[in-house]
């Protein structure tokens, strides 16, 4: 029976959110809190895991109160437990402090109930760094296998896994050792609509809270900003590209445009000219 836990994140949903044009900051209050929609591919990857070796699906996350949301969520792809740390020691954290956070509640998880799998999404859409998931494999000692399109096979009892890792030209075959960590692609699998059983159940469903004293043998210096040697000091928005000219005319009207427009970028022809 494994025992796999998914670390999954809220976050605002980047297709909604504005930019806040005084402060050069996103405005996180104009766009609704979601669970990260990577990681809800590696929820729904380790429910399909558990429906074919059996077993328990936990989900961790950190974040504020209202992150509960999320952990519903996820109970309602199919999740058995949820795990919320949530604090104002953690605020403010980068990728090396979140990584170390989530890394003390995945031990004290462990000690209920050991872990076999830790399954991340491959990165948020509010960060895109993809390095919390490699941070936290570090911090456990256990081997990372990032960019996880299929897993093959998972073997308790010969304590392996076998996976597909998704490279620019194919794909590779690993086989690792358990416990290990997978950071995981969207096209995995697809996440179908939930069946109402588990909607009812995510309603009704109380997750874990724990606060930084819950956790145990915790360097507060690694906590939150003080934990963080990395800070955003701006965000903008990416100007606009400008539209293209039509051109138009008679034929021959618009081909003397063309060269005429060729000719005024002649340096882009030029040996050495141009971006390489």
């Amino acid at each position: 029976m494994l025992h796999i836990v998914a670390c999954i994140k809220q976050v605002p949903d980047t297709k909604i959110i504005k930019m806040n044009p005084k402060t050069n900051t996103m405005d996180r209050a104009s766009a609704p809190a979601i669970l990260n929609p990577y990681d809800a591919h590696a929820v729904e990857e380790a429910v399909r895991l558990k429906q074919r070796y059996g077993g328990t699906v936990s989900v961790l996350t950190m974040g504020p109160p209202p992150a509960v949301k999320a952990i519903k969520r996820c109970i309602e792809i199919g999740a058995d437990e949820g795990y919320l740390i949530t604090d104002r020691a953690f605020a403010g954290a980068d990728t090396l402090a979140t990584s170390y956070s989530l890394t003390k509640a995945l031990e004290k998880i462990a000690k209920t109930q050991p872990i076999d799998l830790v399954i991340c999404g491959k990165m948020t859409i509010d960060g895109d760094t993809g390095q919390v998931g490699p941070g936290i494999a570090r911090r456990l000692d256990i081997p990372p296998l990032t960019s996880v399109n299929k897993v093959v096979e998972v073997s308790k009892e010969q304590g392996h896994i076998i996976i597909h890792r998704k490279l620019e030209d194919g794909y590779e075959v690993i086989q690792s050792t358990l416990p290990c960590l997978l950071s995981v692609e969207k096209d995995i699998n697809e996440v179908p609509y939930s069946p109402l059983p588990n909607v009812i159940k995510a309603a009704r469903y109380q997750p874990h809270i724990w606060s930084v004293n819950d956790l145990e043998e915790v360097d507060r210096t690694q906590l939150g900003l003080k934990g963080s040697p990395t800070i955003v000091s701006s965000v903008w928005a990416p100007q606009k590209p400008q539209g293209g000219d039509i051109l138009q005319g008679t034929s021959n009207e618009q081909v003397e445009r063309l060269l005429g427009i060729l000719l005024e970028r002649k340096e882009l022809f030029q040996a050495g000219g141009g971006a390489s």
